[in-house]
């Protein structure tokens, strides 16, 4: 497939108005939209914005690659979009940027597909070719320069076998599709350049390609990982590996490749897993543990959810039916207690500090981390408990490995399967049972009484409060924490916090909803029909509906949206609306404890509140 196939003249602009990279963006995704590449724009929108979070797309020599793989594509596709004047793209340079493709990948895209896309990166490390593009002045000038430069590469694997010296290197990006393949030819080019043999394995979206054998990992220098994502490094282990984030593999190929060749990088040990080379020493203390306990709440998030259900769905029997000896004694909802609440939410602690650990020390700190998160709930130190045995075994894990670096290599084998876990379980335990439980066991039920005993002017503070958060960042690392404390007092069996919570987080999007309803005039006619989508995410609790909205006017669209989440999340806790199932929207709406009609109306009139303040502040479009 020639690229001229997924760029046309139909998705060219050559003259970019905007000044700023949401500007551009919002420009490319609408050349998109206009030429029917898309099913939803602002999926697609979303998925670019998510890419950029990571890592800017602007690479530098005034170029910006945004990109998104997603099932908002119809078909694949490339935007071209020129700046003469330039665009502050917070790019790694710190230099304006003139050229601008954005990249259209479909969730299912072959490989075909990818490989034209492949082909695009590696035009662009040309500079004659950027050059060109430049100083086009036409659709056709742009495609013709495009497609001469087009060609088909033959998909022969590159082999180091018999160099005497040589380098090996792996490049990867989150979605696979652009700065993969520019940083492997940049890698290439340079060591070229510099007179070094080096063979790069690219972990792009078709699959691996270019894979380096063990032969050729033994016999090299050094390892080099240009990557912003998980890479299996098991088979380094011994080798000088020089770890990097994927833009450095475009920006600084020489300053990797020396440092290579030096072997300017300590000996890799191996550690059971994978590695993500975007943690570097650098990265923030914050970011570090927020992931970490995103990552223990995420595969956690499932018990709670089916178990919540459950128990709900028992309490439609009758409050006590799965009580054998009350009169209103059902089986079935005996039954549903017994496999939500007895043992969905018996696993919501252990599997919280499993995988919490298992995000700091891989796979050989997740039986420390289950056994302590058991010790937890066993000893009534709770969801705090859970949180401090995930990190307290994962960090454990991680000093065990280097206490056992130094042993014989004939004992490796037995570190995994026998040393981290019998280590690591017995310390754990230790210091959860003679230190940790009595302690937050205590705290755990100060807050879980002083939650269950709040007077009514307090409930609304705390909802009111709950509602702000959930509002906030939509989603963000506020959103969340909002969200992982209702989550977490469901396991004490307080339900009021989480059900304030759901109500605050359904309201932005349909606020949203609702003022793009009867306010039509103050939005555009792209933002009207979006609106209507929101219907279906604020229904569903998907808060992140309203983001593309508070992005393009937040100075009154995020207070407007958090004073409306603010009134629903202080109602139902006004209400005692209480749930035990931390997600499903309206379609737990009925579970709840305490009155589904009160509870509904708290979401109506947060939501008519928001919308009504949007439609106020919003100035008409013109």
């Amino acid at each position: 497939m020639r690229i001229t196939e997924l760029l046309t003249r139909k998705t060219i602009t050559l003259s970019i108005k905007g000044q700023k990279k949401q500007d551009v963006i919002e420009e490319l995704v609408s050349v998109l939209e206009k030429a029917g590449k898309l099913t939803d724009r602002n999926q697609f929108k979303q998925a670019i914005l998510k890419r950029e979070e990571q890592s800017t797309t602007g690479i530098g020599e005034g170029i910006a690659i945004p990109h998104a793989k997603t099932t908002a594509v119809k078909e694949a596709a490339i935007a071209f979009g020129k700046s003469v004047n330039g665009v502050d793209y917070e790019s790694l340079d710190g230099q304006p940027a003139h050229l601008f493709f954005m990249i259209a990948a479909p969730e299912g895209a072959n490989n075909t597909h990818l490989e034209a896309l492949s082909r695009l990166s590696t035009i662009l490390m040309n500079e004659e070719a950027r050059t060109k593009l430049l100083n086009a002045t036409t659709e056709n000038e742009v495609l013709h320069i495009i497609d001469s430069y087009d060609q088909e590469k033959e998909s022969v694997d590159q082999s180091m076998e018999g160099k005497k010296q040589f380098i090996v290197a792996v490049t990867a990006c989150p979605t696979g599709i652009a700065h993969t393949y520019m940083a492997a030819d940049s890698l290439k080019a340079k060591a070229a350049e510099m007179g070094v043999d080096i063979k790069v394995e690219t972990n792009g979206s078709g699959g691996a390609k270019n894979v380096l054998t063990p032969s050729e990992i033994e016999n090299a220098v050094a390892v080099i990982i240009a990557a912003d994502t998980k890479v299996e490094t098991n088979r380094f282990k011994g080798k000088h590996v020089i770890q990097a984030a994927v833009a450095d593999g475009i920006r600084k190929p020489q300053e990797l490749i020396e440092r290579a060749l030096k072997q300017d990088a300590p000996l890799f040990k191996g550690d059971g897993g994978v590695s993500q080379a975007s943690e570097q020493k650098d990265q923030k203390v914050g970011s570090m543990i927020y992931k970490h306990l995103m990552n223990g709440v995420s595969n956690m998030l499932p018990f709670v959810v089916g178990g919540g259900i459950l128990i709900a769905i028992s309490f439609m029997f009758g409050y006590n039916a799965f009580k054998p000896d009350d009169p209103s004694y059902h089986p079935i909802a005996e039954a549903l207690m017994t496999i939500g609440g007895g043992n969905a939410f018996g696993l919501i602690v252990p599997i919280l500090a499993a995988f919490i650990a298992m995000s700091i020390a891989d796979r050989p700190g997740f039986a420390a981390g289950a056994v302590g998160g058991m010790l937890a709930s066993s000893g009534g130190a709770g969801f705090l408990g859970g949180i401090i045995a995930g990190f307290l075994a994962g960090y454990l894990v991680v000093g065990l490995k280097k206490v056992f670096a130094g042993l014989p290599a004939s004992l490796e084998g037995i570190k995994t399967i026998l040393l981290y876990p019998l280590f690591g379980i017995a310390l754990t335990g230790f210091i959860m049972l003679y230190v940790v439980n009595k302690p937050v066991g205590a705290l755990n039920t100060a807050i879980t009484e002083w939650l269950s005993g709040l007077g009514t002017g307090n409930a609304v503070l705390l909802g009111v409060v709950l509602g702000l958060m959930m509002a906030f960042d939509m989603g963000g690392p506020v959103n969340k924490a909002a969200y992982v404390f209702g989550t977490g007092l469901l396991a004490n069996g307080v339900y009021e916090p989480m059900a304030a919570v759901m109500a605050a987080g359904m309201v932005p999007p349909l606020g949203i909803a609702l003022a793009t309803t009867f306010f039509r005039n103050k939005f555009t006619k792209q933002e009207i029909d979006a609106g209507k989508a929101n219907y279906i995410m604020g229904l569903s609790f998907i808060t992140e509906g309203a983001i593309p909205f508070a992005a393009a006017d937040p100075v009154r669209v995020i207070p407007s949206i958090m004073a409306g989440s603010a009134v629903a999340g202080a109602l139902s806790m006004m209400f005692g609306i209480g749930l035990r199932a931390p997600h499903g929207g309206m379609f737990v709406v009925p579970l709840v404890e305490g009155g589904w009609f009160m509870y509904l109306l708290a979401i109506i009139v947060g939501s008519v509140v928001s919308a009504l303040l949007i439609g106020f502040l919003k100035k008409p479009i013109k």
